[in-house]
């Protein structure tokens, strides 16, 4: 089964909504419970102060994705950098994508925006996985500077695929606006995103990474597929 990591500050009280918990129930999981240290502190001190209490939270939450309906297992780190932490534990997982937690309910519709340099083919297969066989619909987004055919035949090719397992698709063609803020503007009506990883830029490093971005300002998980042409 396709893999997702689903990271979890697990000394600080995060949990997983069981919409997201349920969305994921045709992948396999792991979590990943981190915390982030001050930097003059050891990992190996925390660890045999915080350990115990923390596996045990990592525990439940992973037996919950399984009843769910996949498999899961549980990792746990203490760190000086959350985001190598989320990349490295990716690597060694072979996760296809990872999960930016948010609250929500039952998934009925998700949110998959094409926009920039991603990897289509991969996202599209994602969710093809991720949906699986149960009535949820996917709007695939594209924002653009101007109406083309381009734009909108690359918009009725990635229905076409989705469509062909018997997925519900609807396509939106945003037209001379934001990407970024287009994309937050059509999150109305969905319940979850699912977005391509993009690689680092001067804007990510000025701005922060953009699916970042997007949770920030929306309310429901994001998932994150990963790029395949990571340096290694």
């Amino acid at each position: 089964m396709t893999h997702v990591l689903v990271p979890v500050a697990v000394l600080e009280g995060e949990s997983v909504s069981l919409g997201l918990m349920n969305l994921l129930g045709t992948m396999d999981v792991t979590v990943l419970g981190y915390h982030v240290l001050p930097e003059q502190t050891p990992p190996d001190q925390a660890r045999l102060q915080y350990e115990e209490r923390a596996t045990e939270t990592l525990a439940d939450i992973a037996e919950e994705f399984r009843q769910a309906g996949g498999d899961a297992d549980h990792r746990l780190v203490f760190t000086h950098d959350r985001e190598k932490t989320i990349q490295r534990v990716a690597e060694e997982t072979d996760a296809r994508a990872y999960a930016i937690r948010g609250a929500t309910g039952a998934v009925d519709r998700l949110l998959v925006p094409l926009t920039g340099d991603v990897a289509v083919e991969r996202i599209l297969a994602f969710v093809t996985d991720l949906v699986g066989d149960r009535p949820i619909g996917v709007t695939l987004f594209l924002a653009t500077d101007e109406e083309t055919s381009e734009a909108r035949e690359s918009l009725d090719e990635a229905a076409t695929i989705l469509s062909g397992p018997g997925i519900d698709v609807r396509t939106e063609l945003a037209v001379d606006a934001a990407p970024l803020q287009a994309l937050i503007e059509a999150v109305a009506g969905h319940d979850a995103i699912v977005m391509g990883e993009r690689a680092p830029s001067m804007r990510s490093l000025l701005f922060g990474d953009e699916a970042a971005r997007v949770a920030t300002e929306t309310v429901g998980p994001v998932l994150v597929v990963r790029r395949d042409d990571r340096p290694e």
